[in-house]
């Protein structure tokens, strides 16, 4: 059911098989095989799926090409909800291992906000990531394309960039060489580095030598109508055409609460097993924040992998399903 201050006192004595921080495509995965394998699941949602604002997912088999990430996360709170699953719109602030469970502090509301703790005997982040996007003076004019013809992704929209006049938006000269793997694509690259590092000469020479124009001066605005970027103009009035942009800033990973264990991680990406299980024996880590393709059609895998292995686990420990196990556990 859906957890609101009307009703959270029916869960506070209860241990969860399993909670799940994220309530995007992995993390409704996952709760939707912990509930269909008669399982006892919460989902804790912060409300900031990376593939909300996803305008269209193109490459999602079985959906139509122009398919919102929001319709996607809207059928699977409702699937999810009609297994019995419960959902708590909150923020984790807090995850402490009390040896068989973890007790999972939350902050609840934003305006006049309370903290609550639930506890379960496994831990699923699918807390993901977001996008850095280019720093402007007026962040709405980026908003207005970003999830458009505005990319974050490489993997996902190359082909919608295909042959056509794309503008690469880095911080940083490693984020840089994202142009040549977007090159299988289209030849018409212009690199803008908003004037956040500097070009180094081997990689000035290898730009140079694929054709790709550079443009160093800091930007002012994007350009374009009705959510499509046809440009930008830059600080000094300069104006470039464009017909798509990709931009690769980096990201910010949410994961905070998972700090204190001391995960094994690769850069900033959680290492896992095959089933998603993490250096923890108890904490499993999905999507994004895995190493891993960052695709919303492997974070709904990673999501069934996390909870069959949830699965087996208790299986070994718990009587049958008839004998009442299914029903969420007395602390």
């Amino acid at each position: 059911m859906k957890l609101t201050k009307q009703n959270l006192s029916e869960r506070i004595d209860y241990i969860y098989d399993a909670i799940v921080v994220g309530g995007g495509v992995g993390g409704l995965s996952a709760g939707i095989y912990l509930q269909r394998y008669l399982l006892s699941s919460l989902i804790i949602d912060k409300g900031k799926a990376r593939s909300f604002w996803m305008q269209e997912l193109h490459n999602y088999l079985g959906l139509p090409p122009d398919t919102p990430g929001r319709s996607l996360l809207r059928q699977g709170k409702e699937h999810y909800l009609t297994l019995g699953g419960d959902m708590l719109d909150a923020f984790v602030e807090e995850i402490v291992d009390e040896g068989e469970t973890f007790a999972v502090k939350v902050k609840i509301d934003r305006q006049d906000s309370f903290h609550q703790t639930f506890h379960a005997r496994y831990l699923i982040a699918a807390s993901g990531i977001i996008d850095y996007l280019p720093n402007l003076d007026n962040m709405r004019n980026v908003f207005d394309y970003a999830g458009y013809n505005l990319h974050v992704c490489l993997i996902c929209d190359g082909y919608e960039m295909a042959e056509k006049k794309v503008g690469v938006f880095a911080s940083t000269a490693s984020k840089a060489e994202v142009v040549f793997s977007l090159g299988w694509f289209t030849p018409h690259i212009t690199l803008f580095t908003q004037g956040m590092f500097e070009v180094g000469d081997e990689l000035r020479q290898k730009l140079q030598e694929n054709g790709y124009q550079i443009i160093e001066t800091s930007i002012q605005q994007f350009l374009g109508e009705d959510h499509q970027m046809n440009g930008v103009e830059l600080e000094d009035g300069t104006v470039i055409a464009l017909e798509a942009g990709l931009i690769s800033m980096g990201s910010k990973y949410h994961a905070d609460y998972l700090e204190k264990f001391d995960l094994e991680k690769q850069g900033e990406n959680l290492v896992t097993d095959k089933m998603a299980r993490t250096s923890h024996p108890r904490i499993f880590a999905i999507g994004d924040l895995k190493v891993g393709l960052n695709q919303v059609v492997v974070a709904a895998a990673d999501g069934a992998l996390a909870a069959t292995q949830i699965w087996r686990d208790l299986r070994r420990s718990r009587p049958m399903a008839g004998s009442g196990s299914k029903i969420l556990s007395d602390r």
